[in-house]
């Protein structure tokens, strides 16, 4: 496996590769971002190349959030990622993606980036959405593959690829938990082992969400009011914990494919998670 740390050495080593599968991640990874790079490898075959990507990315991280904690642990990363197949890490550094001030970026539209993450986030989507198409361009992947935990984020860049015809097919990686049911994320790494019991109760909530929907209710505020209220009697601060159409994220209707979605904070840690209901 090859380390890279340069956009020229990457494209030099890229040029003979037709079929190439791409993982792009800020590192710190955990088992859901090897099934990533796994998937990569199942769609691109044994003949095409595998490149993951390791880059804590600057626009996305608002000023109040962890951008200068969020831990770097390249060396390790790397070990995990040749085991998982992975052929090419690349891993630039922060002058050499951003060699000045990134004044063009990509705005998504509001309806889709303004909602949800995006309403708790400001600039998020914008920030993802510049990166992950700058590594397009830098990488020129044939697949790409995004974990489904991240579920706004997936559609966000679903719709850029379409709109912009970046020649790219994105894929969506199931979400990895714990044995518990935790959704793997890299932030886990932040909580106590009490608190790890605890976050469990953010996909409890999700499922409760679902459960009364499934039994007819259809006052969505009223259900949607009721699990934000359990959440902060129990200690968490919630964002949303919401039901919504799957193809959209508009509220949710019946006869139609839906997501259960959900951000809270615990203690000092944000989470998210999400649960399909088709």
């Amino acid at each position: 496996m090859q380390v890279i740390h340069t956009i020229a050495e990457l494209r030099e080593a890229l040029v003979i590769h037709r079929q190439r599968g791409f993982v792009p991640t800020m590192g710190n990874l955990h088992d859901g971002h090897l099934a990533l790079v796994k998937q990569a490898r199942e769609l691109i075959g044994p003949a095409g190349v595998v490149v993951a990507s390791i880059f804590v990315n600057r626009l996305q991280f608002a000023p109040h959030e962890d951008f200068d904690t969020y831990p770097r642990t390249l060396q390790r990363d790397c070990a995990l990622l040749e085991a998982a197949g992975c052929d090419i890490v690349f891993a630039p550094s922060e002058k050499e993606l951003y060699p000045e001030p990134q004044g063009y970026k990509v705005q998504p539209p509001a309806e889709l980036a303004d909602i949800l993450e995006g309403h708790f986030r400001p600039g998020f989507f914008t920030g993802v959405c510049t990166v992950v198409h700058k590594l397009f361009n830098i990488v020129q992947p044939t697949q790409a593959v995004f974990g489904k935990k991240d579920y706004q984020q997936l559609m966000v860049l679903r719709r850029m690829t379409a709109q912009m015809a970046l020649p790219v097919e994105i894929h969506g990686g199931e979400t990895r938990r714990s044995e518990q049911g935790l959704a793997l994320s890299s932030r886990n790494g932040y909580l106590s082992e009490t608190e790890k019991t605890e976050a469990l109760r953010l996909s409890r909530s999700l499922k409760a969400l679902i459960a009364r929907w499934q039994t007819g209710e259809r006052d969505l505020a009223a259900m949607e009011a009721d699990a934000m209220q359990a959440m902060r009697d129990a200690g968490w601060a919630p964002d949303y914990l919401t039901l919504r159409r799957q193809h959209d994220l508009g509220p949710a209707v019946d006869g139609q494919p839906l997501v259960a979605l959900g951000a809270a904070r615990l203690g000092t840690t944000r989470l998210i998670d999400n649960l399909e209901l088709s």
